[in-house]
């Protein structure tokens, strides 16, 4: 599989700190493949632009849609459903002239996209959600698919900080046998009252913590509901990562146990441009 080999002109952009290097392949200048090899070069943080994950958005791939969404880590590996790449995208599509409200696919989903002002975006996601206790190793786990796969892990606020000790278990969590063959996503919460909590997340491709995840915010947000006795009103939930703060609406079903009307909300920035010399 070759990488492209001519210059490549790129955005770079972030989401409460989850970074992410943007290219718009609407003319079908690279295939999946391409990119997929571009990966590892490209998001390198010392020999390329560095960033968590490099996003392209394509011509649309199905009829009800604006245009699609192609994500991957940094690996090459593919990451499923991105949040934070998710406001990224939307927020480069309206500079492309999209409007603020649009539609786009990951894979066969459609989620909308609200662009709120320059610099937030909401993201609506069509799913339901269940959350899934799980033990491993003697630990209680809460596992939760919310467009990727995530596992939550309840800690104390001191064990939140330890940062190495975090890495160390994710890292172990993320291979373990009950998440074969594709692994997971490791979630680090403490509570801070009933609809507000603090996530640091161990992501897959990445293989270390990163300063927010968005679709990890999302399940981190639907365990700890869980977790508080599972009330069915609308909710809000503020989840606060080391790279800003995140908010996640939903409604909840007492009798499917099941999690509706799921909303993403947070920041989005444009960075800097440039081109990646090969």
């Amino acid at each position: 599989m070759d990488t492209p080999n001519y210059d490549i002109p790129f955005t770079k952009m972030q989401a409460a700190g989850n970074d992410f290097v943007v290219l718009d392949n609407r003319s079908n200048s690279f295939t999946k493949n391409e990119l997929i090899s571009l990966a590892p070069s490209i998001c390198d943080r010392k020999f390329g632009v560095g960033s968590d994950g490099i996003l392209a958005l394509f011509p649309p791939e199905h009829n009800n849609v604006d245009y699609t969404m192609f994500y991957r880590n940094p690996d090459g590996s593919n990451a499923g459903m991105c949040g934070n790449g998710a406001r990224c995208i939307a927020l480069f599509a309206h500079s492309l002239g999209f409007d603020k409200q649009h539609r786009f696919n990951v894979h066969d989903n459609t989620y909308i996209a609200d662009v709120l002002d320059s610099k937030s975006v909401s993201i609506s996601f069509p799913m339901e959600a269940s959350v899934n206790k799980k033990t491993a190793g003697g630990e209680t786990l809460y596992a939760i698919h919310t467009g990727t796969e995530h596992v939550v892990k309840k800690i104390s606020k001191g064990q939140l900080k330890d940062e190495e000790q975090l890495t160390a278990e994710g890292r172990k969590l993320r291979y373990h046998k009950l998440f074969e063959p594709k692994g997971t996503n490791v979630n680090f919460i403490t509570g801070i009252d009933s609809t507000t909590l603090k996530l640091q997340t161990y992501e897959r491709g990445v293989e270390d913590l990163t300063l927010a995840c968005g679709t990890g915010a999302i399940a981190s947000a639907l365990v700890w509901h869980h977790l508080q006795g599972s009330s069915s009103s609308a909710q809000e939930y503020s989840v606060e990562t080391k790279g800003g703060i995140l908010s996640v609406h939903f409604t909840f079903d007492p009798k499917s146990r099941k999690y509706h009307n799921i909303k993403l909300e947070g920041p989005a920035h444009f960075v800097f441009k440039g081109t990646f010399l090969q």
